[in-house]
């Protein structure tokens, strides 16, 4: 369901509220909220997936005012040199973000370089503020594998979409699981589906269908590793994705396939966006 604007901006404010530790601003806490400047989080955390996988410092489209914010902020806690405020999130940035992320007592997962909304807000505070605020939700239970909240809402659509149910082989949240993951499924957001009775037009239709709500997903094949036919997926902006796959989710907008050797991409060609994009379209 669509929030309306009013009601996705009240949203908004009560968690970083939350996430600050604020029972409630004062009047004076709310005038100089109004005065910072807007860092949009969506904008941002997708220039962290793509950049660090591009081949030349093409900045990533709406992103460059709210990565500039970031990387000032890094900047001004001696973390991020001055030469690298630029607007581009690429693998130094995210050295720096990480760097931040651990000074805030995290580790693993939770200190990957990749912003989410708790880490940016204690970064801006008192710069800027931070907007189109996005999150993994709680990790829940799906077709028996452990996701989060925000991609089994993803799936069901795709679902919806599709007309068929989807059946999961592996979750999320599975370190040390399926050894030719790759680390992919380490993190939130990564789904691997079955392609048991599925002609091929079929499967392309799951992998459209994945695609359109806002995954990076793929038409995996036995020729490709050790792996049966199956549908890899990762969603684009969770922000609890293990760093590979960040990886895989900045080559899928780079028009290449996820794998190791990096391919060009060999799925239905859909216009790129991530969940929160597609409910807005």
């Amino acid at each position: 369901m669509k929030l309306p604007p009013c009601a996705a901006a009240l949203a908004a404010g009560a968690l970083l509220a939350c996430l600050i530790g604020a029972p409630g601003a004062s009047a004076a806490q709310a005038a100089e909220a109004e005065a910072l400047p807007g860092m949009n989080m969506e904008a941002v955390v997708k220039a962290a997936q793509i950049d660090p996988r591009r081949s030349d410092h093409t900045l990533t489209p709406g992103a460059k005012a709210g990565v500039l914010l970031v990387e000032e902020a890094l900047r001004d806690r001696h973390l991020l040199d001055a030469k690298w405020v630029d607007g581009y999130f690429g693998t130094t940035t995210v050295a720096a973000f990480s760097e931040f992320q651990r000074s805030l007592g995290r580790t693993g997962l939770a200190a990957s370089g990749l912003p989410d909304a708790a880490s940016l807000t204690r970064l801006g505070a008192g710069r800027f503020t931070v907007t189109h605020v996005i999150g993994p939700g709680a990790r829940v239970s799906t077709g028996g594998v452990v996701v989060d909240a925000r991609t089994r809402s993803m799936l069901a659509e795709a679902k919806r979409l599709l007309g068929r149910d989807l059946v999961l082989l592996q979750g999320s949240y599975n370190r040390g699981g399926d050894p030719t993951s790759a680390g992919t499924h380490d993190g939130g957001g990564v789904v691997d589906i079955s392609v048991k009775g599925m002609d091929s037009a079929a499967r392309i239709a799951a992998v459209r269908a994945l695609r359109r709500v806002g995954f990076a997903a793929w038409l995996r094949n036995p020729d490709q590793d050790d792996w049966p036919w199956h549908i890899h997926a990762a969603a684009v902006n969770d922000t609890d994705l293990s760093s590979q796959a960040q990886h895989q989710i900045g080559d899928y907008y780079l028009g290449l396939n996820g794998l190791a050797g990096r391919g060009p991409d060999d799925g239905p060609k859909v216009p790129i966006r991530t969940w929160e994009e597609y409910r807005r379209r």
